[in-house]
């Protein structure tokens, strides 16, 4: 990524990785737009960050008004270089209700697909952007307690490979980058037990900036996760059954 300050807007920035990315990227000398469904969070944060920061509280399950908000954003900030989709939600508790389900499905899926191709058709026409969709290394397998989680974060990862071959036909300088992290702090994370190479959010934000300066195809976060992403490729789908 040109060294230069950069504009970033940043798709649930009201906690974890998220949070993290917003204030490591501001004392990187970025410019950063804010969104999240929590209005008292993002007012904090933008007093701490200061003019750098704009905010715009959204909810991405409802795209037309969620966008319209970005746009908002974008008019502020005086454009958009880098798009990073981190907006999730994983099941409650491990809950395996249909509604609940679904809701993890409306948020990753449908609302990331949403602000995802509406990202790519904005870079399009600007000629360049980064476009980056926050995966999992729990996109790689499935689990039985947080199935609908694992297969959104599963859809994250190919959606972006497609936005890939995409980006190789546009005219335009796209770069769509598919991040996988591992177990990061966040609410998502708290009271969990088993999680092993747990790292602070601050850490994974620290690698993520320098992941969407790079601009791989994909990275894992961190890094260690490569090589259990590799394992899982080359298991056996009978053992995977058995997680």
């Amino acid at each position: 990524m040109d060294p230069r300050p950069k504009s970033i807007l940043i798709t649930g920035a009201t906690s974890g990785i998220g949070e993290a990315l917003a204030r490591h990227s501001v004392r990187m000398g970025h410019t950063v737009m804010l969104t999240g469904r929590r209005a008292d969070r993002l007012e904090a944060l933008k007093a701490e960050l200061g003019d750098r920061a704009h905010i715009g509280a959204l909810d991405v399950t409802q795209p037309e008004e969620a966008w319209a908000v970005i746009e908002e954003l974008i008019a502020r900030a005086g454009g958009m270089d880098v798009l990073v989709l981190n907006a999730g939600v994983s099941n409650f508790q491990g809950s395996t209700s249909p509604d609940t389900e679904q809701h993890v499905i409306d948020v990753n899926v449908s609302g990331f697909v949403q602000l995802c191709n509406r990202g790519f058709d904005y870079f399009e026409a600007q000629g360049h952007g980064r476009l980056v969709g926050i995966s999992s290394v729990a996109g790689m397998f499935g689990y039985g307690l947080s199935a609908a989680y694992c297969a959104s974060k599963a859809f994250v990862s190919i959606y972006m490979q497609g936005y890939r071959q995409r980006a190789r036909r546009s005219s335009a300088d796209i770069k769509v980058i598919d991040v996988r992290p591992g177990y990061v702090e966040s609410e998502m994370t708290d009271g969990k037990k088993g999680m092993f190479w747990l790292v602070p959010a601050e850490t994974a934000a620290v690698q993520l900036l320098k992941t969407i300066e790079r601009a791989p195809a994909r990275a894992y976060i961190p890094r260690r996760w490569a090589l259990i992403g590799a394992l899982l490729g080359i298991t056996p789908a009978r053992l995977l059954d058995r997680l």
